[in-house]
């Protein structure tokens, strides 16, 4: 666990020392405070709904997370390591190489968990101070939240796979972008396809899994699924580095 630690510990202090840090999350703030208030979402415009009501920023989040925040935070997990050379010599120190997968992975979902603790500031300003816009129900509020960081979970499980893949980071964006937006897309034409194969990818839908917590609602199925991918990608990340020893 120390090794993790230190992995992790190295890998976000590389990532808050450059500016991609900054950039995601004071974009991603920016692009979401846009998207919830000035965009008309599923649900309507938010200042057309009537009532208290944090569902459109969940709406957004995942594809914001998506197509911006993971690939360009997990792009660099494994890539960059092994483009400038530096991931050979981090495998010949005294770490197993699940300390070095399950260390980089942290740190790339502590990045993530920032920007998700970052957002409560809109329900916060919103609904307690400085403008009290209604009594908000928390319920939902803390479903979306966990949603969110079960969602972030598996994405990032992804991003790392992906990563472990290629040498080159805008591979490994491009990868992971397309990969998170055809998992999370899918799910919007369920209704579309008949019979077994909208079952079929129903079940494999990010967005399918994810909707009962936006929308207040915990649904063990969907944690066990998402806790499911984030084990299966680390495992394929793992053998991954495992298989460059000996390559």
């Amino acid at each position: 666990m120390q090794n993790i630690l230190i992995i992790a510990r190295r890998d976000l202090r590389a990532q808050f020392n450059s500016p991609v840090a900054y950039v995601v999350l004071g974009g991603s703030m920016l692009l979401l405070g846009v998207l919830v208030f000035w965009v008309p979402a599923i649900v309507g415009r938010y200042w057309e709904l009537d009532r208290a009501s944090v569902v459109p920023m969940f709406t957004y989040l995942p594809w914001l997370m998506s197509i911006f925040v993971i690939p360009a935070v997990t792009m660099r997990s494994m890539a960059a390591e092994k483009g400038s050379g530096t991931l050979e010599l981090l495998i010949t120190m005294p770490v197993r190489d699940s300390d070095v997968i399950l260390g980089k992975y942290f740190a790339a979902l502590a990045m993530v968990l920032v920007l998700l603790a970052a957002t409560l500031i809109y329900p916060i300003a919103m609904f307690i101070w400085p403008w009290h816009l209604g009594a908000l129900d928390w319920g939902p509020v803390v479903s979306g939240y966990l949603g969110c960081t079960l969602f972030s979970a598996a994405a990032v499980g992804i991003g790392m796979m992906l990563s472990s893949l290629t040498e080159s980071e805008v591979m490994a964006f491009f990868m992971t972008l397309a990969s998170l937006f055809v998992l999370y897309f899918v799910g919007s034409i369920v209704s579309l396809v008949p019979g077994g194969l909208g079952d079929a990818i129903s079940f494999i839908s990010f967005q399918s899994r994810y909707q009962s917590f936006a929308l207040g609602l915990i649904d063990s199925r969907a944690v066990i699924y998402f806790l499911s991918v984030t084990v299966l990608c680390l495992l394929v990340a793992f053998r991954s580095l495992e298989s460059r020893k000996w390559a």
